[in-house]
């Protein structure tokens, strides 16, 4: 499923993750904490992820409740795939030489990418 969520779409969506299901309200007041967001520019971009079929509603009373159609960690394989395909031609490893280069990444970044080299390697091996 490829959905095109710009950057202020994305943080709607980001909202509706942390809080979902929700009202425009409470995506509102959610967003409003980071933000002065208008009220008529969430609601529009909550039509918009709707349109895209992102984001799904259902009335409740009088108010619709929204909910993403799309879980957050697949979105996120999605945007990082395309992202990867189009800056580095598909390949990881010029993206995380990129970072390294300008030392972005921690210890921690460290040694989690070790054990996650280490992961794919067995996988490797019991392919083999």
């Amino acid at each position: 499923m490829a959905i095109d969520i710009s950057n202020t779409e994305l943080e709607v969506m980001q909202a509706i993750w942390q809080t979902q299901p929700c009202t425009a309200t409470e995506v509102i007041l959610y967003l409003q904490q980071q933000k002065d967001w208008h009220e008529k520019t969430v609601k529009t971009l909550l039509n918009r992820l709707v349109s895209k079929a992102a984001l799904s509603y259902e009335m409740q009373g009088r108010a619709y409740l929204y909910s993403a159609r799309i879980a957050q960690q697949d979105y996120q394989q999605l945007a990082s795939g395309s992202f990867v395909q189009r800056l580095f031609a598909g390949r990881v490893a010029p993206l995380v030489a990129s970072f390294a280069r300008k030392n972005e990444l921690s210890a921690a970044d460290l040694a989690e990418l070790k054990q996650l080299v280490a992961e794919l390697e067995q996988q490797q091996e019991d392919k083999s």
